[in-house]
């Protein structure tokens, strides 16, 4: 029997409304998580289930660019429902044998000293030179090794920036800090090829310049050394068929004047905005405020958002709750949680509440 030309229609433009409302609907949940190799398998399922019964879809998972451990842990993740990021620590990169073979890969500051052996704020500030090719290509090359792992949804990028130039507000106490203008010792990179670099471009050396602070073209040659590394990123990650994507600071006016991070400006298909308001001495509230100023940067793009919420800068269930349909009310496409460790059985539940309420 031959349905009727109008009926076919409707059946198909119904089955077309609820698969676009299912596609405007679909709110991810992810968590960051760092591996331990010694850690059994047995161990691992547990935690994945104890993260999806808690109403997490994705983790992202540092294997300290182990590209074994991660194929190891996928299928294991993948088993209890979850979808995996490969996380990389990208230009700051602690404790890399290989790296630490050549000093002159690191990033140089303004009062002339190395990364390598003279690190800012902590010991782990260990930050390569996105200029020099041999650091970059290092970092393109640990990007394409987690690329290849079967099974991974993305090559999730950290640390993909330059060192801070500020702290964010709270954290300058601890290092009994105030930094009221762009301080030398903490200023990046200044390093010989980044010099020559920036001087075949616009014909003088940043070194010799008055103020730096106000040079916009040497601030906008470093945001596009990281563009860069990201842009080759991408083409690496899409080759073999995954995604790229990155955490980021909160939105892209702050990140460039923080971090010189521009990250509306890359190719990659989803920012992680780490959105951490206790950081910044913000309420609540300002979750919504950074999501939705980075959704208006990234307006025409296809590039998503997806709000980081820092689990121990929150008060109560009430606050996770609240950061979580603030980030959705603001055009974020999910949130994920810093880090799996911090997150109590009252959080998940919380978590998994939540995102029952969504559907």
């Amino acid at each position: 029997m031959k349905l009727p030309k109008l009926l076919l229609f409707l059946l198909a433009f119904s089955i077309f409304s609820c698969a676009k409302k299912e596609e405007q609907t679909t709110f991810k949940f992810g968590v960051w998580t760092t591996a331990d190799a010694k850690k059994s398998d047995a161990d691992y399922s547990k935690e994945f289930k104890k993260y999806k019964d808690g109403g997490i879809d994705e983790v992202l998972i540092n294997t300290k660019t182990d590209p074994k451990l991660l194929k190891r842990l996928v299928p294991l993740a993948t088993k209890e429902g979850l979808k995996v990021h490969a996380w990389i620590m990208a230009m700051n990169r602690p404790g890399d044998s290989i790296a630490l073979q050549h000093p002159d890969w690191y990033m140089v500051s303004k009062d002339g000293k190395s990364c390598f052996d003279n690190r800012p704020y902590v010991d782990y500030y260990q930050w390569l030179c996105p200029t020099r090719k041999e650091s970059r290509e290092h970092v393109l090359g640990l990007v394409e090794e987690l690329a290849k792992v079967d099974g991974i949804e993305s090559v999730h990028l950290d640390y993909i920036r330059f060192p801070d130039i500020f702290l964010p507000i709270s954290l300058l106490p601890k290092y009994n800090l105030v930094q009221d203008e762009e301080l030398p010792q903490f200023d990046f990179c200044y390093c010989d090829e980044c010099t020559k670099a920036f001087e075949k471009i616009h014909h003088k050396n940043p070194k010799n310049s008055h103020n730096t602070s106000i040079d916009m073209e040497w601030k906008n040659f470093r945001l596009n050394a990281i563009k860069a590394v990201v842009d080759d990123a991408y083409k690496i990650a899409h080759k073999y068929n995954k995604n790229l994507t990155a955490a980021v600071f909160p939105y892209p006016e702050m990140a460039d004047h923080m971090v010189r991070q521009r990250w509306d400006k890359w190719n990659i298909d989803e920012v992680y905005p780490m959105i951490y308001n206790s950081f910044y001495d913000e309420e609540i509230d300002w979750v919504g405020y950074a999501t939705k100023q980075g959704v208006t940067d990234l307006e025409g793009k296809k590039t998503k958002i997806n709000t980081g919420i820092y689990i121990p800068g929150l008060k109560s269930d009430k606050e996770l709750k609240e950061a979580i349909v603030l980030a959705k009310e603001n055009g974020a496409t999910g949130v994920s949680f810093f880090d799996g460790n911090a997150l109590s059985d009252s959080n998940l539940k919380t978590i998994a509440a939540t995102k029952a309420s969504f559907k």
